[in-house]
């Protein structure tokens, strides 16, 4: 009975979180979406620098060991999206010299795959710690899980700005960020069966997750933010930045 809890209580943080978020970005009409990449700025910088980091600095392995996973983390998701890029610009029939990457990136940026990758991440160690919880006490464990869903929904909005942004379909980005979702279930059920050899990889995990969204938000959506100049464009950044970044910090408390 008690790994049948963790796995729902998982697929239940996993997938109402992700249809929460849907619901509002689904909500969003089309001409929004550029603009409210700003928010996805926020909410992923939040995420990472308020949320992620925090919880690895919490850990037992120190700031050192952390920010040193930060750094490789930074380092293979620059390699990630470079191998991504150049595998458009030199994928059959293509004449790599005088070529446009980004317009052989087709319909869909690396930046897609990678916030994947990143929340899958971030989702496995949340399975990890709900499993923890229930292992303590099933009542903790349940409210672990309702806090993972109120955490998850402001990051989940930001992740599907950034699929719609990368040129995915709302269809498409749900069922991503859906499968992504699942990571959860395969946290809890490592939780569940070798908690003791997971919590003391937690912390690594955590600060690698913290370099995708960080490398996301900085190296390719920031980049896109200063392709608009007008004042009332830098102005309407900064706040759906700033909006971002609090919902993120808001919703985080407690957890």
């Amino acid at each position: 009975m008690l790994l049948t809890s963790i796995i729902a209580a998982n697929l239940a943080g996993g997938l109402l979180s992700v249809l929460a978020a849907a619901l509002v970005a689904f909500a969003v009409l089309e001409r929004w979406v550029p603009r409210l990449v700003s928010f996805a700025v926020g909410a992923l910088l939040g995420a990472a620098l308020l949320n992620l980091l925090p919880e690895a600095l919490e850990s037992s392995v120190g700031p050192r060991a952390v920010f040193a996973t930060l750094l490789v983390g930074l380092l293979v998701f620059f390699m990630l999206e470079k191998l991504a890029l150049w595998r458009h610009a030199h994928g059959p029939g293509d004449n790599a010299h005088g070529h446009d990457i980004q317009a052989h990136a087709g319909a869909t940026s690396p930046a897609g795959l990678l916030i994947v990758f990143g929340d899958s991440l971030h989702n496995f160690v949340d399975g990890v710690l709900i499993a923890a919880a229930f292992l303590t006490d099933p009542t903790l464990g349940w409210a672990t899980a309702v806090a993972v869903i109120a955490h998850e929904v402001p990051q989940e909005v930001g992740d599907f700005m950034v699929l719609l942004h990368a040129g995915y379909t709302r269809r498409r980005a749900l069922w991503l960020n859906a499968l992504s979702s699942l990571a959860s279930v395969l946290g809890g059920l490592l939780g569940y069966f070798a908690l003791k050899a997971a919590l003391p990889a937690l912390p690594y995990v955590l600060a690698f997750a913290a370099a995708g969204f960080l490398y996301i938000a900085v190296a390719d959506l920031i980049p896109n933010l200063h392709r608009r100049f007008a004042i009332k464009d830098a102005l309407s950044q900064v706040a759906l930045i700033a909006i971002g970044v609090a919902i993120v910090a808001l919703a985080g408390q407690g957890h």
